[in-house]
Order: structure tokens, then sequence, then C-alpha cells
């Protein structure tokens, strides 16, 4: 009977046990990658076969990790990213076939990891001008701005300050602006709208260039490796459907950088990735079924605002368990509360993206709602570390010595006594966490963990204004409401007569 009863349960688990994996499927920021990896989605749902969307990633230092880790599958990648930024090598004859075979010969070799034949157009790296200001002065090459110093850069922080971007670029060249700031990318492309700078970092299949009117000054030098876009997939991927190339096979060389800018405008211009690569797709004979269909960007805020709820909840609760009981025990440790107390500060000080980068390669956290709950548990930390060692050192010492010479053990006297008196400072510290976190919880969109960042990110990709307030205005929203939520609580602990 017992065997029976085992080979039921057997039975009964068979379905989940067995149930197809489905193909993770990543992208890096922006349209293009969106519009692509949903190419790649649509013909692998042709096929039947199961995805997970996790878009918008990150840049390559996270999208790559997460590849080689097997938390992603597959994304779309640059073969000039994957020689420079990945593999760190520079090839003597800067040429395009020789860039693909010699990456993808490469990564097969280091990483186990496959570039299949590429979309057929390169999106590489430009600086670009306005074309009014480019036919004023004769400007077609970056040559011709050697010696020009009254212009004003606007360039992607990454672009600014990596020493084989812009720093090369400017030696090569012989630039000398008059100002350089770093800004997010679609947001240079507002500020050289408005007037603010003349030149801007582009990629040669940026939307904003024909729709701002933008020359980008060619490469004379050949200063940049070429960067054709290519899928890069895990070759275990490979060894568990090996027609994933014939399948995908369509894509290859369908592509010119001119249709290429052409999708990313309509992206620009409000449409969904989505539908602009199923017409895409459709217009050149693929038949592709609604399964395919992502949600749209702007799909209910609700399940987003949960979500992002319970980042917050969770990770304010981890800092409470975690910082009330260490900050009682330090405060009476005066070297050890300065020694904790840096530290947490210290935490405080590194970069959102930097800390959920880390995480994501640590074991057993990973992308998603692992890594953004330690990441928030730590930036939580300090408020509440440094407010229950604030407010215990604010109790009058009389005060315990009076309790103390009551007859009170001094574990009484902490929680009779020290903790109820320290308790707004503790509460305003635990206020202060909470909407620290709120904030904070955006970020958990970089790492595929969801949230309200999702619609800023996208947003800021897209240059959707709407769609980046959809997700700020309830983040702020949520974060009065959290404070106001701990504030009544506080007030309704005093007004409980104590026992």
């Amino acid at each position: 009977m017992r065997r029976l009863w085992l080979w039921l349960l057997l039975l009964c688990l068979a379905p989940a046990s067995f149930a197809e994996r489905p193909v993770v499927v990543a992208s890096k920021f922006g349209a293009e990658p969106l519009v692509l990896s949903e190419m790649l989605i649509a013909l692998l749902h042709k096929h039947g076969v199961p995805v997970e969307r996790k878009l918008s990633l990150g840049p390559t230092e996270i999208c790559f990790p997460a590849l080689r880790s097997g938390q992603v599958d597959l994304y779309v990648e640059y073969t000039g990213t994957g020689l420079e930024s990945v593999l760190r090598e520079k090839l003597p004859q800067n040429d395009p076939l020789q860039s693909y075979l010699h990456v993808k010969r490469r990564f097969a070799e280091l990483y186990n990891l496959e570039w299949l034949e590429p979309f057929g157009f390169e999106n590489s790296f430009a600086l670009a001008v306005p074309s009014r200001l480019a036919e004023k002065h004769g400007w077609r090459t970056l040559s011709d701005l050697a010696g020009v110093t009254e212009l004003r850069a606007g360039f992607d922080h990454q672009f600014l300050n990596r020493p084989d971007q812009f720093p090369a670029l400017a030696r090569a060249y012989s630039l000398k602006f008059h100002s350089t700031v770093g800004m997010e990318h679609a947001l240079a492309y507002q500020a050289l709208q408005q007037g603010r700078i003349d030149v801007v970092e582009a990629y040669t299949t940026d939307g904003e260039l024909s729709r701002l009117g933008l020359l980008p000054l060619a490469d004379d030098r050949s200063f940049f490796p070429h960067y054709q876009a290519a899928p890069l997939v895990r070759g275990e991927l490979l060894k568990r459907y090996p027609e994933l190339p014939q399948w995908l096979a369509p894509l290859a060389f369908s592509l010119d950088a001119a249709t290429m800018q052409k999708l990313n405008l309509q992206v620009l211009q409000g449409a969904d990735p989505a539908q602009v690569a199923a017409q895409f797709l459709e217009s050149r004979g693929e038949r592709i079924s609604n399964a395919s269909a992502a949600p749209s960007a702007r799909m209910d805020l609700v399940p987003k605002v949960v979500r992002h709820l319970q980042l917050t909840l969770g990770a304010v609760s981890l800092a409470l368990l975690v910082g009330l009981p260490l900050g009682i025990y330090v405060s009476s440790r005066p070297r050890l509360a300065g020694l904790v107390l840096g530290l947490a500060g210290i935490i405080q000080t590194i970069p959102g993206i930097a800390l959920l980068a880390f995480f994501i390669a640590v074991p057993g956290l990973g992308l998603g709602v692992r890594s953004a709950l330690a990441a928030l548990f730590l930036y939580g930390l300090l408020p509440i570390l440094r407010n229950t060692v604030a407010g215990l050192h604010g109790v009058d010492p009389l005060l315990r010595e009076a309790a103390l010479g009551l007859g009170m053990r001094p574990r009484q006297v902490l929680w009779w006594v020290e903790l109820p008196l320290a308790f707004p400072t503790i509460m305003a510290g635990l206020r202060t966490c909470a909407v620290i976190t709120v904030g904070s919880a955006t970020l958990a969109a970089f790492i595929g963990a969801g949230g309200l960042g999702e619609p800023i990110v996208t947003g800021l990709q897209l240059n959707d204004k709407l769609l980046v307030l959809s997700g700020a205005i309830p983040s702020a929203l949520l974060a009065v409401l959290v404070d106001q939520g701990l504030g009544w609580l506080e007030s309704r602990a005093r007004r409980v007569p104590a026992s």
C-alpha cells in the first residue's frame, strides 16, 4: 500500500518535474536591443519554445556574467563589445569578418558561448552634431573637429570615462572641447535638442539621428572596432535545441543600418518594440502568432506596485531584524559601535548599480529578487543602526541608575526603561530606512527584479517622459504612504499603556 501511494505521488509530480524550462532571453538597454530580442522571441515562440523575458536587463557588465552563469540563455551582443570589453583584445587589422570570426572562436574556447550569424548591420560609436552646424563649418569627419575648441559635448558616462573610448578617441583625433559633461545617453539627445550641448556620442543606428537632423561624423581613422549585432547563446542551450541556429536563420543578414534606424525610430515615436519586431518579420514572410506578443511597457501598474511593496517590506524587515539588535549590542561598546557604523556608512557610498552587479555574481543570489533584497537590506541598515545607538545614548544615565537602584536587572532596564525612551528616535530611523528603500527599490529593475523601476528604466531608454512618470509618481506616492503609515503606527504604539 505504501508503494502504491509513492507511485501515485510520483505520477502527480511528474508533470511539474518534467516541465520544459523556458529559454531566458535578456537584452541590453535601448530600443534596438528590445526590438532585436523581440524578433528572437517571436521566432522561438513560432517553434513552440517557452520563453522567459528579462529585457532591459542592463549593460554588458550585467548581461554577460548572467549569460555565463546560466541565469540567461540568450541575448543580443555586438562583436566590438565582445572583442574590447570582454576579451580586452585588439586585432591588428580592423576588419569586420576577422573580428566576428575571432570573437566567435575565442568565446567558444573560453566561455562555451556561441555567436550565431549576425543580423547584417553594424551599430558603431560616432560623434554627432546638428546637420546645420556641420554644413556651416564643412564638417564631415572626426578629423575636421581637430582644433575646434568652442563646442560643448555631452556623453554617456561609460563612454566618457572608459580609457579605451572617449579619452583614447580624443588623443587619436586631437579633440579639445570647450566643455564635456556626462549624462545618460537618451538625455544627451534632449540636451542637444535644447541647445545646451553641440556634440553628442551616438550609435550609428540611433533613431534620434534622423528625428533630430543630426550628422554622425565619419570615423576616418578607423578608431572604433566593428560592432556587428548578433545573438550570443550558451552552448548548453544549443545542446537542448540543436535546431536553434536554423530557427533563427531568417534573421541572419536580414537588416541593414538604415532599416534598423527606421525600426528604432518607430519605437522612439511610441510603437511597442514587440509590434515593431512582429511587423518586420511579417514583412519578410514569417507568420508570427499572437502568443509571442510581449506585454506593453504601459501595462497595468498594479503588479509593479505589489512587487515594489514586496521588495520594500522584505528589505526593511531584514534591516530591522538585523539593525535593531546589532544597534542595541554595540550601543554599550563605543569602539565597536564606531566600527559598525563606519562600515554601514561606507556601504551607503557604494553606487546602487555597482552593488547590484556584485550580488548577481554571488552564488545563490543571481539575477532577480534575492540580489535586490540583499542590496536594499544593506542600504537600509545605516539609519536603523545609527538611530538605535543614538536613541539609547540619549537616555539619561540617572534614569538607568535609578532603575538599577530599584532592583531591576540590566535586561529589565533595557526593555522597560531604555528602549521605550529611545523608541521615537528608533522609529525615526525606521521611517528613514523605509523611505530610502522605496526610492532605491527602483534600481531592482536593472537586474530583473521588477517593481516601479521598470517603466522608469524603459522610459529613459525610449525617451518617453510619460512612461518615466508612470513609475516615478507612484514610487514617490508610495514613499509618502509608507512614511505616513509608519507614523500612524508610532502614534498608536505611544498610546498603548505600559503593563
